[in-house]
């Protein structure tokens, strides 16, 4: 089967592109793949076209703009050149305006309809990622409406697409993204105290992990911040994984203003979260919007104790008090599942984040591929 795959950044680190580029590693021997994307880290370049679709990657809404004014073109001059057809056309959201499938990891209009008084910041920034969601928003009925297939990863999204465009029941289909299992886990040869060193983190310090790309004021940085400041805790330490520099630079300067510099540890972005992950007594994340938060489950794999928000995906797995804990993404929600952890014991802490590990075996690398296989075949 020849496959077009549509889509913006597809490298192993990217929270959707990377789902893509392992189901192309996978299947890469039974399908011929093409892949149109203004970034791609190719895997098997004997076996899979790339044509770069040279669309501005930043801000967001220009790289919206621009991919949907550019790939068509790219996508009509390869056709004609190489004299092909393609029996799938595969994008992700409403990111393009044709296609038979949308990979789609977030409902926009929903979004904007529940939590745009929530987005926080009014600077630049913000402004473009309201206008970029504003814009996929405008385009899900067009695109939603037209394909024939709609791929998403949760039970709680397919709901949600269902609640916003009723017309998109008999064209979803749910397959989960993948979790690498045996890579999470913490290989003997690790050096835990001397990474925790690295970081400023002492041997009786409780560290807990935030990880988010971006969006801080979404995944609940500010409120997380505001619940370590009442707790008062000189010996629980913040571990902040990701952001640009410009983002962590006005988060440090709040963590300054709350006299929290000394308990708060910016990382920036990195290619590998899983040291930080085997260090860490918790992984928390106060996200209130979620459709299938990877790093959570990548954490639960790590056998890290969860203290998360209820969200699409995680809410099908996580039990509370049993492998995680399950809070409100307030200050006051937050600081109580922090509590819970502080006055865990070290022997309840890895009770919990053995049943954490547990409880995402169902989410592996092989069972993500053999649904696509299957999704394929249909």
């Amino acid at each position: 089967m020849r496959i077009a795959i549509f889509d913006y950044l597809i490298k192993p680190t990217n929270p959707i592109g990377g789902c893509h580029w392992r189901m192309l590693r996978a299947l890469c021997q039974e399908h011929e793949f093409t892949v149109f994307a203004a970034e791609f880290e190719n895997p098997c370049p004997q076996r899979i076209h790339y044509v770069r679709v040279p669309a501005i990657k930043r801000p967001l809404a220009l790289l919206f703009v621009t991919f949907h004014l550019l790939a068509p073109i790219w996508y009509l001059a390869y056709r004609l050149r190489h004299r092909v057809r393609f029996d799938r056309l595969q994008m992700v959201e409403s990111n393009l305006w044709f296609g038979d499938t949308s990979y789609c990891q977030f409902c926009h209009r929903s979004f904007l309809r529940n939590y745009r008084d929530r987005l926080g910041g009014t600077g630049l920034r913000s402004r473009l990622r309201l206008l970029d969601h504003w814009l996929h928003a405008k385009m899900e009925p067009w695109v939603f409406g037209r394909v024939k297939r709609i791929v998403v990863p949760s039970e709680g999204l397919a709901a949600e697409l269902k609640a916003e465009y009723p017309f998109v029941a008999g064209k979803i289909v749910i397959l989960p993204n993948p979790v690498e299992l045996e890579r999470m886990k913490v290989p003997a040869d690790f050096d835990r105290a001397g990474f925790r060193t690295s970081l400023g983190v002492g041997a009786d310090d409780l560290l807990l992990l935030f990880v988010a790309l971006g969006h801080f004021e979404r995944k609940g940085l500010p409120q997380l911040l505001d619940a370590m400041a009442s707790l008062q805790l000189p010996r629980l330490k913040l571990c902040v994984v990701g952001g640009q520099p410009d983002l962590i630079e006005s988060y440090r300067r709040k963590c300054q203003a709350m006299k929290l510099e000394g308990q708060v540890i910016f990382a920036g972005m990195q290619r590998d979260v899983r040291p930080y992950l085997w260090s860490a007594e918790g992984f928390v994340l106060p996200s209130y919007y979620e459709t299938f938060s990877l790093v959570t489950f990548e954490a639960a794999a790590a056998g890290v104790p969860l203290v998360v928000s209820r969200l699409h995906g995680v809410e099908e797995f996580l039990v509370d008090g049993k492998n995680g804990y399950l809070i409100d993404p307030t200050p006051e929600g937050i600081r109580g599942g922090m509590q819970r952890l502080v006055e865990s014991s070290r022997s309840d802490r890895g009770r919990i984040g053995a049943a954490a590990a547990l409880s995402v075996r169902p989410y592996g690398l092989d069972t993500f591929v053999e649904q696509w296989k299957a999704f394929y075949a249909c």
